[in-house]
């Protein structure tokens, strides 16, 4: 937290807009953590979750991978799930979501109303036909059916990128 409020007092100062930034919740049925028998110091574990919870971009994220992989040697599948939740809610905050839940077998989208573009619900219609249901409500989302619960980030990641 000390770093990002330093990162956005350094931007105003050089006179870079500092966009609010919205925390996403996520809340997917995967496996994400630093196993303990991969970094069993604790000081070392809260260093590399901060690193993450800090990527703000795909860079980011390949010198967190690269950082790891020089320290500790090939990464474990929940550490890729974790980088990939990095990954997923970086591209919420680009397409205006503020939450995701899984619920069994469906994903559901919760959009900003402020932001919402409703030309993103026909896109999403003519690209996942049956599989896409939309409610206007007062907080616009979309709940999207999975089709393979064991790939569920790879699953989001492409549907976010389709929005």
């Amino acid at each position: 937290m000390y770093c990002k409020l330093l990162d956005e007092v350094v931007k105003e100062m050089k006179g870079i807009e500092v966009k609010e930034e919205v925390d996403v919740q996520i809340e997917l049925d995967v496996s994400s953590y630093i196993p303990e028998d991969f970094i069993s110091d604790s000081n070392q574990k809260i260093e590399v979750y901060q690193n993450i919870a800090l990527c703000q971009n795909e860079e980011d994220i390949r010198n967190i991978i690269d950082e790891i992989i020089d320290r500790y040697g090939s990464m474990p599948d929940e550490i890729e799930k974790l980088l990939d939740i990095a990954r997923i809610r970086n591209l919420s905050r680009e397409k205006n979501i503020n939450k995701i839940v899984q619920r069994n077998d469906r994903v559901i989208f919760y959009f900003d109303e402020k932001n919402f573009d409703f030309s993103t619900v026909d896109k999403l219609l003519k690209l996942y036909v049956n599989r896409i249901r939309f409610s206007p409500a007062r907080s616009p989302y979309i709940t999207f059916d999975l089709r393979d619960n064991n790939n569920v980030t790879k699953e989001v990641k492409e549907f976010l990128s389709n929005i």
